[in-house]
């Protein structure tokens, strides 16, 4: 009986150091980080798209500014001139000016909204060199035999690398090939 109670506790202790050791293996992963700000500061053509979206958008914001002044005029001088109106022409104005603020309410959706022409313009200038650079670090986290890729730039859980383990300019590297990237910028 004695016998069999220690072959079951061997078993089981072998069981159990069978089940850690695979577990160490588990969480023996590698992991880097990169810094896409840095990136990004390195890629002309996105720098080139930035300029395209801010000159786009203070454009419509001109456009939204002129047609809140137009707006206001409108209110101004219905409220100068109500005292002195017919009912009719009154509920006239009072429509003109509802309208008018609807219109802005949708030129102000159309270009910043969350399908807007600024979004859908980003997306379009933005979303292929997001593109490639994500294809440079899965390029790089492979050939590196690496497991997790963390952004150090947008990432507020990162508190800490070590600059060993910041694979950023391996991934300019791989950019290189594939788009212009200038060199040496700074972080």
């Amino acid at each position: 009986m004695k016998k069999k109670i220690r072959q079951y506790l061997v078993l089981k202790l072998l069981f159990i150091l069978l089940f850690i050791g695979n577990s160490n293996i588990i969480y023996a992963q590698k992991s880097a980080f990169v810094n896409t700000q840095y990136i990004l500061k390195s890629i002309p053509e996105y720098q080139d798209a930035q300029q395209t979206l801010n000159r786009l958008s203070e454009k419509w914001q001109q456009e939204i500014t002129l047609k809140q002044k137009q707006l206001q005029e409108m209110k101004n001088k219905y409220q100068t001139e109500s005292i002195l109106l017919p009912a009719d022409m009154k509920k006239s104005r009072q429509v003109q000016i509802s309208k008018s603020e609807n219109e802005l309410i949708q030129l102000q959706q159309k270009k910043f909204g969350p399908n807007g022409a600024l979004f859908e313009k980003r997306k379009e200038l933005i979303r292929p060199i997001q593109e490639k650079i994500y294809n440079a670090i899965q390029a790089v986290a492979s050939s590196k035999n690496i497991d997790m890729v963390f952004d150090k730039a947008g990432s507020p859980t990162l508190l800490y690398g070590n600059p060993k383990y910041d694979i950023s300019d391996a991934v300019l590297d791989e950019l290189a090939k594939v788009m212009q990237v200038s060199s040496s910028p700074v972080r």
